[in-house]
């Protein structure tokens, strides 16, 4: 072997989450080999969540160089790498520099967090437009898309808006911020953008594309005509299915600051869920694995579990389900549609519930002795509990309690933004057992959300048999139990726990040439690890039935309340 080749190759993911920028670097197997992170700051003022690029570019290039020394490997040997972020909005003027996007004026705050909800008003009069464009995300534009708070800047901060150059999502910012090419991700522009991927049927993976996919029309009827000029120039001329090579690679600036080689090949992005979609769909048990099977993939459904939880199914077939955003043509997978429906608040939703319960500090320092995570803590003491009430199995200790955890509006399937949380059975009782019954019950709460997703989406055509979790709540055994007997699904954990991290760097191996497509990537580099099958007690099986009978009408009493209390006050 020539002595001047690098001893190995390597793929670096980054994944910038809600609260840190996180590097890992994977072997060409797909094993992880170090990871590291560095915290990002956040803005939070009611409605508003604002965070800044500068911020996350210097967490970005922190994280990668400790990745690399945790990991001891070279710059050399990293042949690709790939972003994934939050579907964030990213606004920059004509030099790159960051425009306020911020009632403050803060020029630092120029990124709307993706679960920033400010603009309601805005997704409800674009909604009423009934544009074609809307069937392709369920039917209707979430606040946490970008049409609404694009609408929103321009009718609420002027001057930024006339500032702005380029509105990116975070995930393409980040990826032009390393190479200076602007060209915008089939996922990100698809999912969050209202653009038609669908426009490119007939094209390969392989090419960057015109933009044909924007629906003119759209944006002037919803008074953001401005956006069309240019060929769409602020918001994407031209796009390219993930993992397609970027430009020339890292820019020598870039490449500096990130600790790495000039010319590295970036593959184009995806954001954070779609990320841990590539990283985990393929992770089947060998005796399952089929690979000449082509529609094998089109019965799984990905859960990227963590403060929100997005689920991710792709049909080689145009399946339009209502309440659930898409079909989105190539958005994850390269010529597969994906449906992706979601929770916008289930790891958030834990912590809310822990926290501000009165027994939420005893819990977290009894957790802490044991070095143990409060989940971990009261998983425990839900076993004891069993015991202590001779209960027939761990789910039925919350027979009287039920929760609706719409706490952060309802994404899907019923993509209710106004949609409320609801807890059925409180009593005066403050103690540490309290608060993990009530734990328990929203654990179940999270889950028959996921289950009535998955009946769903069956109900419209797919054939969603087998569930793939990954993310932090992935980690919770419970957790995953519970989601495993209320769906009746077996849930697969795939052997590397930092999916998202190895969906970017999946990314990053397709842009070196090293695969040929997305697909071929994720069959070599995803592997499963344990399966968590369903109970087969019947009786497990017979409670959670009607639990979710309960479960399901709690949101049928809070539309009868709405209407009740919406005629007192007309």
């Amino acid at each position: 072997m020539d002595s001047s080749e690098p001893q190995r190759s390597v793929f670096l993911g980054v994944d910038v989450g809600t609260g840190s920028a996180r590097a890992g670097i994977f072997n060409e197997n797909g094993k992880l080999l170090g990871s590291a992170s560095s915290p990002i700051q956040i803005w939070k003022e009611g409605d508003c969540i604002e965070q800044s690029s500068t911020d996350i570019w210097h967490a970005v290039c922190a994280a990668v160089k400790s990745a690399c020394s945790v990991a001891t490997v070279a710059p050399e040997e990293v042949i690709g790498l790939g972003f994934a972020a939050t579907c964030s909005l990213v606004a920059v003027d004509a030099d790159g520099s960051p425009v306020t996007v911020s009632w403050s004026g803060d020029a630092r705050r120029n990124i709307i967090v993706w679960m920033d909800h400010r603009a309601v008003n805005q997704s409800e009069r674009i909604n009423s437009s009934k544009s074609p464009v809307l069937q392709y995300c369920g039917g209707a534009l979430s606040p946490e898309m970008q049409a609404p708070k694009l609408l929103w800047v321009k009718e609420n901060l002027k001057e930024s808006w006339s500032m702005v150059c380029r509105w990116m999502d975070l995930s393409d910012w980040l990826a032009y911020r390393a190479t200076a090419n602007d060209t915008r991700s089939l996922c990100t522009t698809v999912c969050k953008w209202t653009y038609l991927g669908h426009a490119h049927l007939d094209l390969s993976e392989s090419q960057d594309m015109e933009a044909c996919g924007w629906d003119d029309d759209f944006w002037e009827e919803i008074g953001l005509g401005d956006l069309v000029e240019g060929h769409h120039s602020k918001i994407g001329r031209s796009v390219a299915f993930p993992g397609h090579p970027l430009g020339s690679g890292l820019t020598p600036a870039a490449a500096m600051e990130l600790g790495l080689l000039a010319g590295t090949p970036v593959g184009t992005s995806l954001i954070d869920a779609h990320a841990g979609g590539v990283g985990v769909m393929e992770s089947i048990p060998d005796s399952d694995s089929n690979s000449e099977d082509e529609d094998a993939i089109t019965h799984r459904m990905v859960l990227v579990c963590g403060t929100s939880t997005c689920h991710m199914a792709v049909s080689k077939n145009k399946l339009l389900v209502p309440g659930v955003w898409g079909p989105f043509w190539s958005a994850m997978v390269p010529e597969y549609w994906l449906t992706e429906g979601g929770q916008s608040a289930t790891g958030a939703l834990l912590d809310y519930i822990v926290e501000s319960h009165l027994a939420g500090p005893l819990v977290a320092n009894r957790a802490a002795s044991q070095s143990i995570s409060v989940y971990e803590y009261m998983n425990k003491l839900l076993a004891s509990m069993v015991q202590d009430q001779n209960a027939p199995f761990l789910s039925a200790l919350t027979e009287d309690l039920h929760v609706l955890p719409d706490f952060h509006g309802n994404r899907s399937p019923i993509a209710d933004p106004k949609s409320k949380g609801m807890i059925c059975g409180l009593t005066l009782d403050t103690s540490e057992k309290s608060l993990t019954l009530l734990y328990l019950a929203t654990v179940q709460g999270i889950a028959y959300g996921t289950r009535h997703i998955v009946e769903h989406c069956n109900s419209h055509g797919h054939k969603i048999n087998t569930l793939l979790a990954c993310g932090g709540l992935a980690k919770n055994a419970l957790y995953i139990q519970e989601h495993a007997d209320i769906t009746g699904c077996p849930i697969i954990l795939p052997r590397e726990n930092e999916s998202v991290l190895l969906g970017a760097a999946i990314l990053g191996a397709v842009a070196s040439n090293k695969y040929a497509t997305l697909h071929s990537a994720m069959k070599a580099l995803n592997a499963a690890g344990r399966v968590i099958y369903p109970s087969k007690d019947p009786k497990v099986k017979k409670y959670h039935d009607s639990k979710y009978k309960i479960f399901r009408s709690l949101y049928e009493q809070q539309l009868s309340h709405r209407s009740i209390m919406a005629q007192a006050l007309s």
